[in-house]
């Protein structure tokens, strides 16, 4: 009944809604994409190897988030997204181009910008959201927005895949390129006054660096990115054991479409529960909880039994976005304004880039020491994890009862 009340309440209020339906399109075109890229650099080249590069193209400018965010700070957010938007829809429509093997790298060079605006939206559509609504509805907005998100990569890839093998590439980029149309008409219709962007003195650098040092020099945000990341690097770890899992499991690797769904499904629960949790429990307590779930799922994967693997990654699922949600909504109400954008995309690197690497190490790890004695360590790793959040939450308790006046987050 509660989560019911979550969804009407972000629904029923106009600047929320518009944003969800904008999240909704745009998360549609970029998964659908996302899994097509790579069966076209594989058709296009026979390459396992390149058809791998595709979502490296896209995640690679997450390293430059910092920088990239600042230039959300300098303009008005609503026409810069939607700038944005129409920039992105004739980006992907110069895939047309891309017909023979020689003509592959613009499928990178086009994923790798792709990726880059992205940096730069995912910024500014934060800083927007945090200007437009209330703070006690940014919680539940997050939690949404997850759902939404997750929600959508249960459909948009097969959608994609199946758009891809009946009419080809330009297909599946019109498709994409008529998502950020609609995207940019839903951000249109948004009603928000922006405070001119304020001019800090100094440069780039110097801009980037305000980013930084606010997320660092903050404890609390702090506690809560560096747990972010270490929880992302050790479950993109364990990601890597998922084709191992299955094989113990005496399954054929497709399997793991199945796994991914259970997955997915419990992601789409722990965006509708994670706002109510956060208005309850608060940002640390919730992410606390989020990382010890994860670190239990991960342990429990270990276990050769369909049913206890499969409840395990809906768990993971379930895990996940308490955390990420967390850090944005701590990181939205724990900054200026004229902040937002660049400590957003900060937090983002800072939490998000480690996958890259958890990965990498992952496959060279899961050969010679296999899930059953991996998945433990990254488990327990998880778990130890949670303690940075939870300590936090426990002193900022005993503070606010020392002194009442201390106990407002902001």
């Amino acid at each position: 009944m509660k989560t019911s009340w979550t969804v009407v309440r972000v629904v029923r209020d106009r600047t929320a809604g518009l944003y969800l339906a904008g999240a909704l399109v745009s998360a549609f075109g970029t998964s659908s994409l996302w899994l097509a890229s790579g069966v076209w650099a594989k058709d296009l080249t026979g390459s396992d190897g390149l058809a791998a590069l595709c979502p490296l193209a896209l995640w690679a400018p997450t390293l430059a988030g910092p920088a990239l965010g600042t230039l959300a700070d300098r303009t008005r957010r609503r026409p810069l997204l939607i700038g944005l938007n129409l920039g992105l829809a004739g980006l992907v429509l110069a895939l047309f181009a891309v017909g023979s093997p020689g003509r592959v790298w613009l499928l990178f060079a086009v994923l790798f910008v792709y990726g880059a605006a992205d940096a730069v939206h995912d910024a500014a559509e934060s800083a927007l959201v945090t200007a437009a609504v209330g703070p006690d509805l940014l919680a539940d907005l997050n939690g949404l927005r997850m759902t939404v998100t997750e929600g959508v990569k249960l459909v948009a890839p097969p959608a994609g895949a199946a758009l891809y093998a009946a009419c080809g590439g330009p297909a599946v980029a019109c498709l994409d390129a008529a998502t950020f149309v609609v995207a940019a008409g839903l951000c249109a219709l948004l009603r928000v006054r922006e405070e001119p962007p304020v001019r800090s003195g100094g440069g780039w650098r110097q801009r980037t660096a305000e980013g930084v040092r606010h997320v660092w020099g903050r404890p609390e945000l702090r506690t809560l990115v560096r747990a972010g990341g270490t929880t992302m690097l050790l479950t993109s770890l364990g990601s890597a054991t998922v084709y191992a899992v299955v094989e113990r499991l005496g399954h054929s690797p497709a399997y793991t479409g199945v796994l991914s769904a259970a997955q997915g499904a419990g992601s789409v629960a722990g965006g509708l529960l994670t706002g109510p949790a956060l208005r309850r429990f608060g940002e640390h307590r919730c992410a606390a909880a989020g990382i010890a779930l994860t670190g239990l799922a991960a342990i429990a994967r270990a276990v050769p039994s369909d049913p206890v693997v499969l409840v395990s990654g809906a768990a993971a699922g379930l895990g996940l976005p308490c955390v990420l949600v967390a850090v944005l909504t701590a990181v939205q109400r724990r900054t200026p304004g004229p902040l937002v954008g660049r400590v957003t995309a900060t937090a983002a690197t800072l939490v998000l880039a480690p996958n890259v690497l958890g990965l990498a190490l992952g496959a060279g790890l899961v050969e010679p020491a296999g899930p059953g004695l991996l998945l433990p360590v990254y488990g327990v790793g998880l778990l130890l994890t949670a303690v940075g959040p939870a300590r936090w939450a426990a002193s900022a308790s005993r503070t606010a009862a020392r002194s009442p006046s201390d106990a407002s987050p902001t």
